[in-house]
């Protein structure tokens, strides 16, 4: 059974109670309620059959009242279908979204839309068609165990090619985050332990990198870290303190750290190390340019030194060496000149001072050194060669100023190879001067061929 036939039903059963109670005409004031409350029901089980979807939904006071319902196939029901009022008979009567939703509508007339930004958390959030896309490259920060592996092998590698600007782009490429100062005092702990060439070459590499990838705050940093490290770093530079010294007044005449900084440390001070480098370097700062320039303070080292200045230094290595006969000291001495590429320079005014002396002295104090310079490999194959050959390249012009040049060229030249100093081939290259016969005075002085 349907739910129209059973609401149908339903309403006649109404209808013939209804009629009893009319007939008796005995209305008590429940059955009077009863009725009004059939009546209501009555009339909403009507509106309940007469609508459908194809027909307009009317209001209940209009069912109430008794208006006829509109035809659905008429083209008022169809236009009524099509409009986007309200169908549930609630609110004012106004279309949906202000007649700006619906199916195929982008909002309402005259609306104007701003320019969404795309956001990169959306799920269809296309990276390729949002045009160039640019990658940043994020490099993770090192802690204190990769940093110390990272650093070392580049000061190590800066001590041979001196080249600053390579150091400042290997340290731009690193991440060093709040270990920066810590490049600074690892730097100049290794050249504590190296020469004075390696210390001159940090003290230009601080300065360059001032302002650059280091700041002042972290040059004030690494220094005052060395300080507070100064007793481990006696153990294995005993002179660290004054090293550290000369670094600091290095760095403010160089301004890589400011004038204040000996000021901060005056009567602060416990440890006597790091009062003595403190010390050293307000000595340092306070003499006159005239008596001490600190461009100079760790000397000129290697292959900076004007070429006249290591001639003159090897120079007086020769001679203090003739005097004393100290064969350690010599070598001391052309060690600290750390120019192993000009030590045929050495062998060169060796030899000439030989050939310029008087007596047989000087030329066996000469094999013994060149001897002790070649075992210990102190003078190469190549710087002997070299040296050797400018010798007998210029030995004609020699020979001016020294008649009995190429005899005592000759003698030292046995002797060295009798000592295993130079090679055969070299001995052999020795140029000897011909000896020119004239015939008799009947000949009229012609040269005997």
């Amino acid at each position: 059974m349907s739910v129209f036939s059973f609401e149908q039903k339903q309403d006649e059963d109404d209808s013939e109670d209804l009629n009893e109670l009319e007939v008796n005409g005995n209305w008590t004031p429940q059955e009077k309620a009863l009725h009004e409350a059939r009546l209501k029901a009555k009339a909403k089980r009507r509106l309940r059959k007469s609508s459908s979807r194809d027909s307009t939904r009317e209001s209940l006071s209009d069912s109430v009242s008794g208006e006829p319902s509109t035809d659905p196939h008429s083209p008022k029901a169809k236009a009524a279908v099509n409009d986007r009022k309200s169908r549930t008979g609630k609110g004012r009567g106004l279309p949906k979204k202000g007649g700006a939703g619906g199916k195929g509508v982008w909002g309402a007339a005259g609306m104007v839309y701003e320019v969404e930004e795309l956001d990169a958390d959306d799920p269809n959030y296309d990276e390729s068609a949002q045009g160039d896309t640019v990658y940043a490259t994020v490099v993770p920060e090192l802690d204190e165990r990769e940093l110390e592996k990272t650093i070392h092998p580049i000061v190590q590698e800066y001590f041979e090619h001196g080249d600053t600007k390579e150091v400042q782009m290997l340290l731009k490429e690193l991440n060093l985050g709040h270990h920066k100062f810590e490049f600074s005092s690892r730097a100049v702990s290794l050249s504590l332990e190296g020469k004075a060439s390696h210390r001159e070459l940090t003290s230009r590499l601080l300065s360059d990198l001032s302002g650059k990838v280091l700041s002042e705050s972290d040059m004030s940093r690494a220094f005052d870290k060395m300080l507070k490290e100064l007793p481990d770093l006696i153990l294995d530079t005993p002179e660290a303190p004054q090293m550290l010294g000369q670094f600091i007044a290095r760095a403010i005449a160089d301004h890589a750290i400011p004038m204040s900084f000996l000021d901060c440390y005056k009567g602060k001070v416990d440890c006597d190390h790091a009062r003595a480098a403190l010390d050293r370097a307000s000595v340092l700062l306070s003499m006159k340019r005239e008596i001490m320039r600190l461009d100079n303070v760790w000397g000129v080292g290697g292959g900076q030194r004007p070429v006249k200045h290591l001639i003159k230094e090897m120079n007086l290595l020769l001679k203090e060496y003739l005097v004393s006969g100290e064969l350690s000291e010599a070598e001391h001495c052309l060690r600290d000149l750390e120019v192993p590429h000009f030590h045929h320079e050495l062998v060169y005014e060796a030899v000439v001072m030989v050939l310029e002396s008087t007596g047989d002295t000087a030329l066996q104090m000469m094999v013994k050194l060149l001897k002790v310079f070649w075992q210990t490999g102190l003078i190469t194959l190549d710087q002997m060669n070299r040296g050797f050959q400018r010798v007998y390249d210029e030995l004609p012009e020699i020979s001016l100023d020294v008649p009995h040049a190429h005899s005592i060229m000759e003698t030292f030249v046995d002797l060295c190879f009798q000592e295993q100093v130079i090679t055969k081939q070299l001995r052999d290259s020795c140029p000897t001067r011909g000896r020119k016969r004239f015939v008799s005075e009947g000949d009229g002085g012609l040269v005997k061929s």
